[in-house]
């Protein structure tokens, strides 16, 4: 079944409750054969909330690229506009801001500079928003690789980033670095740099453990390749420095190794989950304890998310769980080995769903993931109600398909 132009995507069934014809397309599956598609139209409404959260919660929000830029592998260009615009939209729904994170591409195309601007940008219209709150990343990003000769220099480019983003009024999330992940020769190392720098920041912030399945330079993070091991290690840092230390995100896409790290931080820090596989189990909690949020997934599923934490504050367990599972399949999908380009389906599904006029990553990482990577996404977003215009986003998939040959 080939799909020659808009005018292949005839509308041959509607949707029974609403009487609204659906789009139907063919999509690539797993065979690599097409196969009939047809959207069910049932999209998330997207609503402030009505209903205080019972967690905290932070989406990791990406940054819209300049298409017109005359060299999308070198200096990254942003479209500053589309970028704070998108701010707003996760703002209006209740969401924090984890701003200039590994969602928006540092390490993977957005540099340092840019990253400036962007916090001062969100800073600046965070100010203007009643309600509106974020945190920023502050890492070693801007030293090249191999650069930093010792421990010191990696103490040094942390205390940077760290006084723009305070020196600026902002929060900030710690993030690991590569550069300390090279020198380092053990635990004691780690608890080193970071407690010097805790000691230095003026107010409390939220470490940040990626595992190495977002970024392989991290592997051994914490002086050990054992996560148990590790754990210790962040476990004792925050103890020495519990006053500096608001809490913690961890990403390391396994459930039970944060229940037991969360049931072990000492009163008053806060685990935040970075778990793209398990947030719903991990948010709602056990009788000894919740994870809040600081996710990438929720840039995606933000309307779904935030109508899952308004039921989880009303107490209705099941509209929870309603609002939340059918993300998961998309999330895991989102997140599947190479994790760390999560980032292209992210900014998939703001394309599909209007909120940038084109689907061009910096340094061009649309180009990280497939054909059949995006048909998958595109029909699990559906499922779980997250095209918010089903004729948009199936004009838009059918383009891609063209340009991919499927035509």
């Amino acid at each position: 079944m080939a799909l020659k132009n808009w005018n292949d995507l005839n509308m041959t069934s509607g949707d029974t409750r609403s009487g609204t014809l659906m789009p139907t397309l063919p999509l690539p599956n797993a065979t690599g054969r097409l196969e009939p598609y047809r959207l069910s139209g049932n999209a998330i409404a997207a609503a402030a909330p009505g209903t205080p959260w019972p967690r905290i919660a932070y989406a990791a929000a990406h940054v819209v690229a300049d298409p017109l830029a005359a060299d999308p592998w070198g200096k990254a260009a942003v479209d500053w506009d589309a970028t704070m615009e998108y701010r707003r939209h996760l703002w209006s729904l209740g969401f924090r801001i984890a701003e200039a994170m590994d969602t928006s591409q540092r390490g993977m195309g957005f540099d340092w500079a840019n990253a400036q601007e962007l916090i001062r940008r969100s800073l600046a219209e965070a100010r203007a928003i009643p309600g509106a709150d974020l945190a920023s990343g502050a890492g070693t990003d801007h030293l090249t690789s191999g650069s930093a000769k010792t421990l010191q220099d990696v103490t040094a480019a942390y205390l940077q980033q760290v006084s723009f983003v305070e020196g600026s009024g902002g929060r900030v999330i710690l993030m690991a670095s590569r550069e300390l992940a090279r020198l380092a020769r053990g635990p004691d190392d780690y608890l080193r740099v970071y407690g010097e720098i805790l000691r230095q920041c003026a107010r409390p912030v939220i470490l940040h453990w990626l595992g190495e399945m977002f970024d392989p330079a991290l592997a051994g993070y914490w002086g050990s390749r054992d996560d148990a091991q590790a754990a210790e290690t962040v476990l004792q840092l925050i103890n020495a420095h519990a006053a500096k230390v608001e809490g913690i995100k961890i990403s390391l896409l396994d459930a039970g190794k944060e229940i037991a790290f969360r049931r072990r931080l000492p009163q008053g820090v806060m685990m935040f989950t970075g778990d793209d596989f398990n947030y719903p189990e991990l948010i709602a909690g056990d009788a000894h304890g919740s994870s809040h949020a600081l996710l990438g997934i929720f840039d995606a599923i933000a309307p779904a998310a935030a109508a899952a934490l308004s039921a989880l504050g009303r107490g209705d367990m099941q509209a929870y769980r309603d609002a939340f599972e059918p993300t998961v399949p998309l999330s895991r999908r989102l997140f599947e080995a190479p994790t760390q380009y999560y980032k292209a389906g992210i900014v998939f599904l703001a394309w599909l769903n209007g909120f940038q006029s084109h689907f061009t990553m910096l340094g061009g990482m649309q180009s990280a993931r497939g054909l059949l990577h995006y048909a998958d996404v595109f029909r699990l977003a559906d499922q779980a109600g997250l095209l918010r215009d089903a004729d948009l986003a199936a004009r838009r998939m059918a383009c891609l398909m063209q340009v991919h040959g499927v035509a």
